[in-house]
């Protein structure tokens, strides 16, 4: 049973890191070389679509982790699993402080009510999903480590 729970959860994790490191290295990059408003298009759509299933996403991998520490706790690799949830709940608190705000106002914009500084909050939210995808790669790489 230990087994599956690990397999569950770093599949789990693996995958959500995929998909923030596509979002931050080739989907934003696409993004912006769109012509027009095309690129506040695709990121106002992007941030609707991504920001109903992220938080589920997130929200899982962590309980799956701590279930693995708490399942786990006297095997060997439990201390990687717990710093490594310790890291998804950085990433969850990441999440809710910084990029959220923006996202939530972001997903609402279209070409014609958007502010005149869409561009540099974009860019700001940019920096910290940077941040946050190398605090979760970190926790996957914690937890691959714990299999092995």
């Amino acid at each position: 049973m230990l087994t599956a729970l690990q397999v569950i959860t770093t599949v789990s994790v693996g995958l959500m890191v995929g998909v923030e490191f596509s979002v931050a290295f080739v989907m934003n990059r696409i993004f912006n070389a769109l012509p027009e408003d095309s690129d506040q298009l695709a990121r106002s759509h992007g941030g609707r679509m991504l920001g109903a299933v992220m938080p589920v996403w997130y929200i899982s991998s962590l309980v799956l982790a701590a279930v693995w520490a708490l399942a786990g706790w006297h095997h060997e690799g439990t201390g990687l699993v717990v710093t490594a949830a310790g890291l998804l709940i950085v990433s969850v608190i990441m999440s809710l402080l910084l990029l959220v705000p923006i996202n939530n106002q972001g997903k609402t914009w279209t070409p014609e009510n958007r502010p005149a500084d869409w561009k540099e909050q974009m860019n700001r939210w940019d920096r910290y999903h940077y941040v946050r995808v190398a605090v979760i790669i970190a926790a996957f790489t914690l937890l691959v480590t714990a299999l092995t």
